[in-house]
């Protein structure tokens, strides 16, 4: 007899896949990494997108801030045309280069002798020495003074008149009124920084034709302590 073949399935190992099932195994594994690579550039694309965007966002905000909120010099033409401004004194002073201290006889001083080397325009927390500051009116540029126990606000709205150069601030001891705007040969004295003819002063007198050295620097030379 011949012997039976034994039945069922227990004990029998499946098949290996053949080299074509191994294949499309390999694309399709290929495949799903490509588009697992694909979807997160995408999201990194989109997130770098969302952040450029909130950056530029953060700078243009700032930027508008800055312009809104800083301050702006205010703005005079060069020269005047002979506008009569009440209460403005004329003098008459030389204007020689000398190596001493000066006895101005304005106070402070609207011109005169003083040293060879001028003030740089800008704002002092300090008294500036005369004969430097003298040099600087030679050229054109406006001495704006004001008595140290003027309040913050007050000093706060000097400032706010005050052209970006050609200008100089300082406190001064020992003045004949609050505040005392100075040119070469002429000075007005007023109680306020609100006073109408600050403004007025500047726009007549603010790098004037009118003195000796008109157009010459107001930068390049020394800056006095205090210098903010």
């Amino acid at each position: 007899m011949t012997p039976a073949q034994p039945t069922g399935t227990s004990g029998s190992s499946s098949p290996k896949p053949g080299v074509k099932q191994q294949r499309a195994a390999q694309r399709a594994q290929k495949l799903e990494q490509y588009h697992r690579e694909q979807k997160r550039t995408a999201r990194n694309r989109r997130i770098g997108l969302i952040s450029g965007i909130t950056v530029a966002v953060a700078v243009i905000g700032l930027l508008i801030t800055s312009i809104v909120l800083t301050p702006q010099s205010a703005s005079y033409s060069a020269g005047g045309d002979g506008a009569d401004i009440d209460g403005v004194e004329t003098f008459e002073n030389a204007s020689l280069h000398v190596e001493t201290p000066v006895s101005y006889p304005q106070t402070p001083p609207a011109g005169g002798d003083h040293n060879p080397t001028w003030l740089n325009c800008g704002v002092y927390t300090e008294p500036v020495p005369n004969e430097n500051a003298v040099h600087s009116l030679e050229h054109g540029a406006l001495w704006v003074t004001y008595d140290p126990s003027i309040s913050d606000d007050e000093l706060a709205t000097l400032k706010q008149a005050l052209p970006s150069t050609y200008v100089i601030l300082s406190p001064f001891d020992g003045l004949p009124a609050p505040i005392v705007v100075s040119g070469w040969n002429v000075q007005l004295q007023v109680d306020s920084a609100d006073d109408e003819r600050i403004t007025a002063f500047f726009e007549e007198h603010w790098k004037s034709n009118n003195v000796p050295e008109p157009g010459a620097l107001c930068t390049g030379a020394y800056d006095a302590p205090g210098k903010a």
